[in-house]
């Protein structure tokens, strides 16, 4: 597989609404091609969400990997590689939570998000089944975040207060309380 060139913000591809794929890409050779393309970009990069708009794909895939363990996001627990086709999002509770997001098209920075904290995703397997999986939480975040890029949305535009956009070298070097109110 290879390794893809990330875009990023300022690209018409991220703002763009990305197509469904069809019963028949679902399972394609295409389909696992990029999708081994997709893995291999998230890991090369050091991220744990991809959506293929981020690799001008325009289509309905985002795939989320988390090792778990302690972040800096504190302490995370693992989901092994996870394929979203076509995903849906439903919020279950919308009481929101938030957390300093990044994303790797918008390199360099992290912005204070407040999403809701716990949500049901449906979506097909690359086999083309129907599952659905509940987050809450950081894992919550980190799902909509991703899902977002399927909507031609960034981060940055959740952001209420954009004071509470900073470099990451700031951030680590000064510290940021999660801000109130």
């Amino acid at each position: 597989m290879a390794v893809r060139k990330i875009i990023r913000m300022g690209h018409p591809t991220l703002r763009q609404v990305a197509r469904p794929l069809t019963p028949d890409e679902i399972g394609s050779l295409e389909l696992a091609r990029l999708l081994g393309d997709m893995t291999d970009t998230l890991h090369d990069y050091g991220g744990i969400g991809l959506a293929a708009p981020q690799i001008n794909e325009p289509i309905r895939l985002a795939i989320i990997e988390i090792a778990g363990g302690q972040t800096r996001y504190g302490e995370l627990p693992s989901l092994p590689l996870t394929v979203f086709i076509n995903p849906e999002i439903e919020v279950l509770d919308p009481t929101v939570a938030g957390y300093w997001e990044g994303c790797l098209s918008v390199p360099g920075l992290r912005g204070f998000v407040e999403r809701p904290r716990h949500i049901l995703v449906r979506a097909l397997t690359v086999e083309g089944v129907n599952h659905s999986m509940e987050f809450d939480g950081f894992l919550a975040t980190v799902l909509q975040h991703e899902l977002d890029h399927l909507d031609g949305k960034l981060y940055i535009d959740h952001i209420s207060d954009m004071t509470q956009l900073v470099f990451e070298e700031e951030l680590e070097r000064y510290g940021q309380d999660e801000p109130t109110g």
